[in-house]
């Protein structure tokens, strides 16, 4: 391994100097490649992804632009200067006054930005310094597709987006770090935007006639997702803990490990990493806090083309992709892009194997659980690991699941999914200031499941998805928008399959009820035991639209069809 390693590195700084140190004549005017879902190939990640882009992208002459329906198309502006392509980024605008109020004494009110071109980004969303201020008013965006140069007409953001978030008082929600934001919008590859914000001017009182309408700090965020991931990635070193019908006994040495499949670099890190396992203490308490999975891991670049290099999808993963990766090590190999789907009687002795000790001997004798759902790995979707904290953060158990919707829209396509995953990762922690992605899981259009918050698909991870209960539940978010929109069958059955799966993990019956303790929030106050559906909608905690009305009217089907799953 060390060798390999040796030579992964040797390779890596041969090809640094043979890199031309000047762009050629062509990248000067060529237009960035659009990096929705291209693989990646020798591209360059901006020195700091989060860099405020200021002057450099505005035009002064066009700051007092009132913002209104009726208002005429504008030219565009001259073209950015050439830049590279920059996957897995984003651009932070502050919005400027648009417009004035005579009332206020000529204090601004509406803000946004004139239309202008900008590096290509695929989602958006707009951000505050206050988290605990809320935006009242109306943002609408409009923008303009990278491939045909049209613009789209505008389009609404949801600003409702507080009741997501950490509970108050942990240490993730008192960061410092946190900021208030609206929901993030899926727009597709694009490098043009315009938009604006107008206050609910309704709200206004005598109290408030000289408060501002809007958060101070308004900033437009621009995220570009950066590449796919490559395609065909081998699982990394042979080791498997899956178990299948075709597997020993549960608990021995062959229902866990072929024979001779595991290497001793291997079971070192899955042992580094399974101690982020350690520990699951009482209610209410982060019993992960300061354990840090893979630390100190090895770590090689990867260089593709390089003579005498590996192929690009054998080279090493970093430190936190191995620590996310080997929290799954349980149901797949290190490295899998995908936890394959097992059927009922293999499911049943992998939970005899993950949680057997804690089971009561009817639940021994006859288990409640629906067969475990195939799952794409982060690696699978293309998280890019060093961008979240490094600790894995749990809870006791997974007494109830939360539904949800993004709120992003439903334009993508299901082969975009990653892509929409990536984004909203980015927006969550480098734009909103999470520890990491907010919600446990995800669920496409087309009924894919998707790994979340990193720290193990079978495990108590602790989210930041309904605020008030994240302890001791698990937040599932649906790609979309479902106020109006109906899910798809295949995405109900998704919810179904993981809940009849995580649920009875743990125990809990998908129809049944359950209580939780909230943690502080608009409808119930901290400290108080809520009896809620053990399959709920975000609604049912908190005071708000999500998971949407038409999406929220599915949860029904959802409960029974999950406790069929389980053989209830």
């Amino acid at each position: 391994m060390r060798g390999l390693l040796a030579t992964s590195i040797g390779v890596t700084c041969a090809a640094a100097l043979a890199l031309p140190l000047t762009p050629p004549a062509s990248a000067a005017t060529a237009r960035p490649a659009s990096a929705a879902e291209a693989a990646p190939s020798g591209t360059a990640r901006a020195t700091s992804p989060d860099t405020p882009v200021t002057s450099s992208l505005s035009d002064p002459s066009l700051s007092d632009h009132p913002a209104h329906p009726a208002l005429p198309d504008l030219p565009d502006l001259p073209d950015v200067p050439a830049l590279p392509d920059l996957p897995g980024s984003t651009q932070s605008l502050p919005l400027t006054a648009l417009a004035r109020d005579r009332a206020l004494g000529g204090a601004a009110t509406d803000q946004g930005l004139p239309r202008r071109d900008v590096r290509h980004f695929s989602l958006l969303g707009v951000v505050w310094d206050d988290p605990a201020a809320e935006l009242h008013g109306r943002v609408q965006v409009r923008t303009r597709t990278s491939d045909t140069g049209a613009w789209s007409g505008w389009q609404d953001v949801e600003t409702h987006n507080a009741d997501h978030g950490a509970d108050p008082g942990t240490p993730e929600s008192a960061s410092g770090r946190v900021r208030g934001a609206t929901a993030p919008l899926w727009v597709g590859d694009s490098d043009g935007v315009e938009i604006r914000v107008h206050p609910d001017t309704e709200r206004r009182t005598e109290e408030t006639v000289t408060a501002a309408l809007l958060p101070s700090g308004l900033r437009l965020e621009l995220v570009d997702p950066g590449s796919a991931p490559p395609e065909h990635v081998p699982a990394g070193p042979p080791r498997s803990r899956t178990l299948t019908t075709g597997s020993g006994p549960a608990g021995t040495r062959d229902a866990l490990d072929p024979p001779g499949a595991a290497t001793e670099k291997t079971a070192e890190t899955a042992e580094t990493a399974t101690a982020a396992e350690a520990g699951e203490g009482a209610e209410g308490v982060e019993p992960g806090e300061g354990v840090e999975a893979g630390e100190g891991a090895e770590e090689a670049e990867e260089v593709e083309g390089a003579e005498g290099a590996e192929p690009a999808a054998m080279t090493a993963m970093t430190a936190e992709a191995t620590a996310a990766s080997a929290a799954n090590a349980a149901l797949a190999p290190l490295g899998a892009t995908q936890i394959p789907a097992l059927d009922r009687l293999g499911t049943e002795r992998e939970l005899l194997a993950l949680r057997g000790a804690e089971l009561t001997p009817a639940q021994r004798a006859k288990p409640y659980i629906g067969p475990r759902p195939s799952i794409v790995t982060r690696r699978g979707w293309g998280a890019d690991e060093k961008l979240r904290e490094k600790k894995f953060v749990y809870t006791t158990k997974v007494k109830a699941a939360f539904v949800h919707h993004t709120a992003s829209g439903n334009s993508y396509k299901c082969s975009q999914a990653p892509s929409v995953i990536r984004g909203i990762y980015r927006y969550h922690v480098r734009s909103m200031g999470w520890r990491d992605i907010g919600y446990n899981f995800l669920v496409d259009k087309c009924g894919k499941i998707y790994e979340g918050r990193a720290g193990g698909v079978a495990k108590p991870v602790l989210g930041a998805h309904t605020l008030g209960f994240n302890t001791n539940s698990m937040g599932i978010a649906v790609l979309g928008t479902f106020t109006s929109a109906k899910p798809t069958t295949a995405t109900v059955n998704a919810v179904a399959r993981l809940t009849a799966w995580k649920l009875g993990l743990f125990g809990a019956n998908p129809k049944g009820k359950t209580y939780l303790k909230s943690g502080g929030g608009n409808l119930y106050g901290k400290g108080k035991n809520v009896r809620l559906n053990v399959i709920s909608g975000h609604r049912d905690g908190f005071a708000t639209e999500c998971p949407g009305r038409q999406l929220y009217g599915k949860l029904g089907s959802a409960r029974s069809t999950a406790a069929r799953f389980q053989g209830r």
